[in-house]
């Protein structure tokens, strides 16, 4: 763990959200010497981080603890230079406002979010020169508040930004695999095909991302969800960062075989998902483009009907 002295050198860093990879992101940029500010509205979460910090479990079931501020007032992150928003897609437009507040003229909120649309929130309250685009395959399942399990390796790739540089060099820095790309929509539409064919079925099975490898009805389905989503992108005429759709989400699931899908975790305690973010926009996308997404369809209604109160609080 960094000193006090060395972590006062290192660039401070504000994240928008307390939940697994919330937690994951802020242990690992304190354990580097970033001082970390956790912005929420999870009061036990807020709690949790505030009187033990970010507590992260290895695989080898060790837990060690690195300090972060926890807030709910963005009155208490004012001048931060830099931001990663890593909120569920329905709570973006609450974390805009308050980013509004809290982020530095001369700032950048970079989102590594799921689904759709949450640039555009982002850039609507902050302009479009302050937000900066990514997407991350990296996993994190949430044991309790403040307290996260990393859930395989993973890639941050974030579109190329003339103030992501120091950003950039803090996440490389706290041991994150960051790729800068040029193609914005490729990366959302990336990673919205690894999500349609992996977040739904683990949460609706209830079963960790790699078991979908070995089941034979739920990896057929998979592939279908993949290669729906993998067509809708070909009709906007976007082209995704990789060649084949289903080997890309079978990657995915492989290499983060023991995580819990947010999806899967939402769903489990009860809270809206992101599914309108994800196979929502897929279906609606596909609808204007003429292209038939069946299995995304399937999937959006069910997983709205599986937790009905949970999805009429979006």
């Amino acid at each position: 763990m960094a000193s006090p002295a060395q972590r006062h050198l290192k660039q401070p860093i504000l994240i928008a959200g307390t939940g697994a990879l919330g937690t994951l992101f802020a242990a690992h940029l304190s354990a580097a010497g970033h001082p970390v500010t956790m912005l929420g509205s999870w009061e036990n979460g807020l709690s949790a981080l505030g009187e033990s910090g970010a507590r992260l479990v290895d695989a080898d079931g060790v837990e060690q603890a690195h300090p972060v501020k926890a807030t709910n007032n963005p009155a208490d992150c004012r001048g931060q230079r830099y931001a990663l928003v890593l909120v569920k897609s329905w709570q973006t437009e609450r974390v805009a406002k308050q980013l509004a507040d809290c982020l530095a003229e001369d700032g950048l909120a970079l989102t590594l979010q799921n689904g759709m649309g949450n640039r555009e929130l982002l850039a609507e309250a902050l302009g479009l020169p302050r937000v900066a685009l990514g997407v991350t395959t990296t996993g994190a399942t949430l044991l309790g508040p403040g307290l996260a399990r990393a859930g395989g390796e993973g890639v941050i790739s974030v579109e190329a930004h003339p103030r992501l540089g120091p950003l950039e060099a803090a996440l490389t820095g706290a041991g994150f695999n960051v790729q800068v790309v040029n193609d914005a929509d490729a990366l959302v539409w990336g990673k919205l095909v690894i999500n349609a064919a992996i977040n739904p079925l683990t949460a609706l099975l209830r079963v960790p991302n790699g078991e979908l490898l070995h089941r034979p009805a739920a990896h057929l389905l998979m592939r279908v969800l993949a290669q729906e989503a993998a067509a809708v992108a070909r009709a906007q005429g976007i082209r995704l960062p990789f060649e084949d759709a289903v080997r890309a989400a079978e990657d995915v699931a492989r290499k983060t075989a023991s995580n819990h899908s947010s999806m899967f975790q939402d769903m489990r305690r009860g809270a809206p998902t992101e599914i309108d973010a994800i196979c929502g926009a897929i279906t609606q996308t596909g609808e204007k483009l003429g292209v038939d997404t069946p299995v995304n369809r399937v999937c959006w209604h069910l997983t709205r009907a599986s937790w009905p109160a949970a999805q009429r609080a979006q």
